[in-house]
């Protein structure tokens, strides 16, 4: 299995693009964006396109579908209906899904948005906005923000220290890091505060 990082200029969001050698099949996380040598690359190595998975309904992260969809026609994983259509199969919960030959193993983790999920492939996480290097996902309110800690502790910190963490911004991580130098996502500490009626996010 080859994990191939593509980063998207609009928000600068990180995109992946999963091959399977063997069966000649290719799945993408989160497509920001879809240029040309995201296309070549597959044309060029002659993969199919069979599948897009979306780690949560930000536009930042899945603006490059409807490109997609319209030269592939992959199906499309998700756990937002706001995104579904013909081609969607809708994800709740925890569970394992077999996609181009090998087990995705998806985990829900919402906080930073609802729908946020996280899915891992082989010794890798993607964890799209619920945890970055050294960060959590911005929430909305308190509340919101102890679910995601915990479901970042108990779903993802807990998991082999030796899994990569590849996240929708910034560069990859391992969980040994994270569990050693995540201050947040063990802090009891609200990381907002409510600023002339919005809220300014801090990562102190």
């Amino acid at each position: 299995m080859k994990v191939y990082f593509h980063l998207c200029l609009e928000g600068f969001s990180n995109c992946y693009i999963v091959e399977n050698d063997q069966t000649k099949q290719a799945l993408i996380i989160d497509p920001g964006t879809v240029n040309k040598e995201m296309i070549m690359q597959i044309e060029q190595n002659h993969y199919s396109l069979e599948a897009v998975l979306i780690t949560h309904n930000h536009f930042s992260h899945y603006k490059g579908l409807r490109t997609l969809r319209k030269i592939y026609k992959p199906k499309v994983y998700t756990a937002d209906y706001e995104l579904a259509a013909d081609d969607t199969k809708i994800i709740k919960g925890d569970g394992i899904l077999k996609i181009i030959g090998t087990n995705v193993g998806y985990l829900s983790v919402p906080g930073h948005t609802a729908d946020s999920m996280v899915y891992k492939i082989g010794q890798i996480l993607f964890t799209g906005d619920a945890l970055t290097a050294g960060l959590i996902g911005n929430t909305n309110n308190a509340y919101a923000e102890k679910i995601l800690k915990t479901n970042i502790k108990t779903k993802i910190l807990s998991q082999n220290e030796e899994l990569v963490i590849m996240p929708g911004h910034g560069p990859p991580s391992t969980i040994k890091s994270e569990k050693q130098f995540n201050t947040q996502a063990y802090s009891s500490k609200p990381t907002y505060t409510k600023k002339t009626g919005s809220e300014e996010f801090i990562t102190g």
